[in-house]
C-alpha cells in the first residue's frame, strides 16, 4: 500500500484532552463541562465515538441537533474536536432488521447485540449504513471550523478481531482467489496433499472454524492476513468517504500498541496520523519498558513522524481483575514519557467519569467527585505544564537502535498447533530483547524486515520465523554498510506458506548469519541450561538459557562467541557473529534469561559503538527529541528515588524555567525536559541516545 500524504492535526498547540461522552449527561451539564475544560488546558476532545444510535435513531433520518449544540459550545470555548464517525457500534434497529451483521465465534455461534463492535467486518449491510453515516457526518461537518481530524471507528479488532461468519466466509474465499488465481495455486501454497486436505473448487473452502484436530497451518496464517485485510478494507472504504467530501483534513483510528490481531504497517499507511491508546498496568513496577516499546512502534509506522497518544487512563481502569489506581505522579511521567517518545499531545478515556455502563469505574479527568477530585487536579496541573514545553512539538525522536516488527512471523510462530514448542512467544521475546535494551539505555525505533534501515548503528530481530529473500537482502545490505545485526532463534524457519526452506532453518538467511539448524531443542517446562560466552574484553561468564535452543553448525568463515555448557548440546556452538562487509550479523539460538540478554546485547552495541550503562536499570528513561537546531532531552525518572544526571552544556529545562549545568538531581515520578544546542544539527537518527551520564543519588538501580 503506498503511505498517504501527510495531512496534520489542525491544532496549533499540543494535544490536551479526551474522549467525551455529552450524550450520558443532561444538557445543562454541557456548560459545566466547557468551563472546567478551559480551567483544566483542554483542547482537544474526541466525540462522538458511540453515538450512532442517537445520530440515527430509525433508518435514513438523522437528527445531529444535539451534537451540533455540543461542538459549537466546544467551539466557542477554545476547544476543537476529533470528531468520530459514530461506526464503531451498530444501532439496535440495524441489528433487529439485520441480525446478520452480527459476528459468529469460532465454533459457528452468532454473538449477540449487548455490547460494542457487534458487527462483522466483511458484511456488505454493515458497510453500507456505515458508509452511509461517514457520508451524513462528513457533509455535516467538514467545514466546521472545530473540526482538527477525524476518527474513524474505534479500535479496531478490539473486541471482533475474527469472524468466521457466512460473510466472512464467502469473503475469505474472494480474498484468496485474488491471492492465488487459481485453486491450483491455493492447494499448492496450502500443501493440501497433506492429510488428504486437497479442494476442487473456492466454495469448497470454509474458515478455520473449531475443527476435530490440527487445521492446516498455511490455513491459519493465511485466515490472520485476511482478517487483518477485512478490517483495512472497512477502515479504507470510510476513508475514501473522507477524502472525497473533506479532502484536507487528517484521519486516523485509534491503534492498541502492541497489537497481534492487525497490521499496523499497513493500517499506517492508509491513514495521515498514528494515534495509539496506551494502558500500562499501574501495578507493574516497570510497565513504563513495554510502553516505551509500543511508542516505538508508533512513532515508526509513518518513519518517525509525531504521532498521538489518543487514550490512556488518569488512574485506574475498569477492565483488569484488580484495576490499581496510579500513584501520585504516575499519570504525570506517564503522559511525558509518551510525549517523549514523540507524542504531539497526551489524551485520555475520557473527560467525565461515567455514572453507568461497564466503564463507570474507569477513572476520568473529571471524577465522579468533580473539581475535587485528585485526577482532576492532577491533570489540569498537567495540562499547565504542557504549554511549557510547546517547542518540542514536531521535533523527531532520536534512535540508533531498531527492532523488527513483522506480523507474519508474530502470526505464524505463535500459531495454536504443530510447533516444537508452544512456550517461544513471539511478544514474549520482542519485549524481552527491547527491555534489556531499554536497561542499557538505548532508546529503540521498530522497523520492517526489509527496512529502511538508514541511520541505525544496530538492528535486532528477536525472531522472524517467516524469511523471504527480500528481507535477507535488506538484512544483508545493512550489515554489508557496516551495521550490527542480531537475529534470534527459530528465524528463517519457513516461506511466506509456512513451507520450510530448502536445507532448513534460518533458510534465506542462512549466508548472511553463517548458520545451519540441524534441530530444534526446545527446552522442558521447568528445565534451564547455560552457555558459555566470553565479551569483547575475553571474560568469560555463564549465561542462563529459557524455553529454547538448537542444535547448530557454524559456517567456516563465522566466529562461534558462545557454546553450550550443558545437556545433550554441551561444546556446540550457541551465539555465532560473522562480518560482512563493514558490519557484522549474530545468530543467537537459544532465548537467554534477562542478565544474559543484556550481557550479550551490551556487546553487540559496544561493537557499534553506542554508548552503554556502565550500571543497568530500568527506572531510569533518556530520550531525545530534535528539530533543525535544539535537542529536547526528557529525563524519566519511573522509580521512588532520586538519581543524578549530568547534563548537556547550554542546558535549559523548560518546566521550571532554570537554566542547568552540571548535575541536576530528578526526584522519584520525576521529569526534566531539557532544551539544548542539538550536536548533530539536522539529522533525525543515528545519534546517541543517552547523552547524559546517570548515577543514583540513592539506592535504586531498577534492574
Amino acid at each position: 500500500m503506498t503511505p498517504t500524504p501527510h495531512r496534520p492535526i489542525r491544532l496549533d498547540a499540543l494535544a490536551y484532552g479526551g474522549d467525551y461522552n455529552p450524550d450520558q449527561w443532561p444538557e445543562e451539564t454541557w456548560a459545566e463541562d466547557a468551563r472546567l475544560m478551559r480551567q483544566a488546558g483542554v483542547n482537544l476532545v474526541s466525540l462522538p465515538v458511540f453515538s450512532w444510535p442517537l445520530i440515527e435513531k430509525t433508518p435514513g433520518v438523522y437528527d445531529f441537533g444535539w451534537l451540533d449544540r455540543v461542538i459549537d459550545l466546544l467551539w466557542d470555548s477554545g476547544i476543537k474536536v476529533d470528531l468520530a464517525t459514530g461506526t464503531a457500534t451498530p444501532p439496535a434497529w440495524l441489528i433487529r432488521l439485520h441480525p446478520e451483521v452480527l459476528p459468529h465465534n469460532v465454533d459457528g455461534q452468532r454473538l449477540e447485540f449487548g455490547s460494542r463492535q457487534a458487527y462483522c467486518p466483511s458484511s456488505p449491510i454493515f458497510r453500507e449504513h456505515a458508509l452511509r453515516l461517514t457520508e451524513a457526518m462528513a457533509t455535516r461537518y467538514g467545514s466546521h471550523p472545530a473540526l482538527a481530524m477525524w476518527h474513524i471507528s474505534n479500535e479496531y479488532g478490539d473486541h471482533v478481531p475474527r469472524c468466521w461468519c457466512p460473510a466472512s466466509a464467502a469473503h475469505f474465499r474472494t480474498w484468496l482467489q485474488n491471492r492465488y488465481g487459481s485453486i491450483d495455486g491455493l492447494n499448492e501454497a496450502w500443501g493440501t496433499s497433506c492429510w488428504g486436505q486437497n479442494y476442487l473448487t473456492f466454495e469448497h473452502i470454509e474458515p478455520p472454524r473449531t475443527s476435530m484436530g490440527p487445521i492446516n497451518p498455511t490455513q491459519q496464517l493465511d485466515f490472520e492476513r485476511f482478517s487483518s485485510d477485512a478490517l483495512l478494507e472497512l477502515f479504507q472504504a470510510e476513508i475514501d468517504v473522507l477524502r472525497r467530501v473533506t479532502p484536507d483534513i487528517a484521519v486516523t483510528t485509534n491503534f492498541m500498541s502492541l497489537f497481534k490481531e492487525l497490521d499496523y504497517w499497513d493500517f499506517a499507511a492508509a491513514e495521515d496520523v498514528v494515534t495509539d491508546d496506551a494502558y500500562p498496568d499501574p501495578a507493574d513496577p516497570h510497565a513504563h519498558v513495554p510502553a516505551a516499546l509500543n511508542y516505538g512502534l508508533m512513532r515508526s509506522l509513518k518513519g518517525g513522524q509525531p504521532w498521538l497518544l489518543l487514550e490512556q487512563a488518569p488512574s485506574a481502569v475498569s477492565w483488569r481483575d484488580v484495576n490499581v489506581p496510579k500513584a501520585p505522579g504516575r499519570m504525570r511521567i506517564d503522559s511525558f514519557q509518551a510525549i517523549a517518545h514523540g507524542s504531539d499531545g497526551a489524551m485520555f478515556f475520557q473527560w467525565r467519569q461515567a455514572k453507568f455502563g461497564p466503564e463507570k469505574y474507569h477513572s476520568a479527568m473529571l471524577g465522579h467527585r468533580g473539581e475535587q477530585s485528585r485526577s482532576f487536579q492532577e491533570t489540569a496541573a498537567l495540562g499547565a505544564e504542557l504549554k511549557k514545553i510547546e517547542a518540542v512539538r514536531g521535533s523527531r525522536v532520536k534512535a540508533s537502535v531498531a527492532l523488527v516488527v513483522d506480523w507474519d512471523s508474530w502470526w505464524g510462530s505463535t500459531a495454536p498447533d504443530s510447533l516444537p514448542s508452544q512456550r517461544l512467544n513471539w511478544l514474549e521475546q520482542a519485549r524481552a530483547w527491547h527491555s534489556a535494551l531499554f536497561a542499557l539505555g538505548q532508546t529503540v525505533d521498530v522497523v520492517r524486515a526489509t527496512g529502511p534501515f538508514h541511520g541505525y548503528d544496530v538492528v535486532v530481530v528477536p525472531n522472524l520465523y517467516i524469511a523471504t529473500e527480500a528481507q535477507a537482502g535488506a538484512l544483508t545490505a545493512f550489515v554489508e554498510r557496516g551495521g550490527q545485526l542480531v537475529v534470534g532463534p527459530f528465524s528463517g524457519v519457513v516461506d511466506p506458506t509456512e513451507k520450510v526452506h530448502d536445507g532448513g532453518a534460518p533458510g534465506p538467511l542462512r549466508e548472511l548469519l553463517g548458520v545451519e539448524v540441524d534441530e530444534w531443542w526446545p527446552l522442558p517446562d521447568g528445565q534451564t541450561g547455560t552457555l558459555s560466552w566470553s565479551d569483547a574484553a575475553g571474560t568469560a561468564s555463564e549465561l542462563s538459557t529459557l524455553i529454547w535452543s538448537e542444535w547448530i553448525d557454524a559456517a567456516a568463515d563465522a566466529d562461534v562467541v558462545a557454546r553450550y555448557s550443558d545437556g545433550a548440546l554441551a561444546g556446540r556452538a550457541a551465539i555465532v557473529r560473522r562480518t560482512a562487509g563493514a558490519g557484522a550479523a549474530w545468530y543467537l539460538s537459544a532465548t537467554l534469561a534477562d542478565a544474559g540478554l543484556q550481557e550479550v546485547l551490551g556487546g553487540v552495541l559496544d561493537a557499534a559503538g553506542l554508548p552503554v550503562r556502565s550500571t543497568p536499570g530500568r527506572d531510569i528513561e533518556i530520550v531525545t527529541r530534535s528539530n533543525e537546531d535544539t535537542d529536547f532531552t526528557f529525563v524519566l525518572n519511573h522509580g521512588t528515588g532520586a538519581v543524578s544526571v549530568a547534563v548537556p552544556e547550554g542546558a535549559h529545562d523548560l518546566l521550571t524555567g532554570d537554566d542547568v549545568s552540571g548535575n541536576l538531581t530528578v526526584q522519584g515520578f520525576g521529569v526534566a525536559v531539557l532544551a539544548h544546542p542539538s550536536p548533530t544539527s539536522g539529522t533525525e537518527t543515528g545519534s546517541t541516545t543517552e547523552p547524559l551520564s546517570v548515577s543514583t543519588a540513592s539506592e535504586n538501580p531498577g534492574v
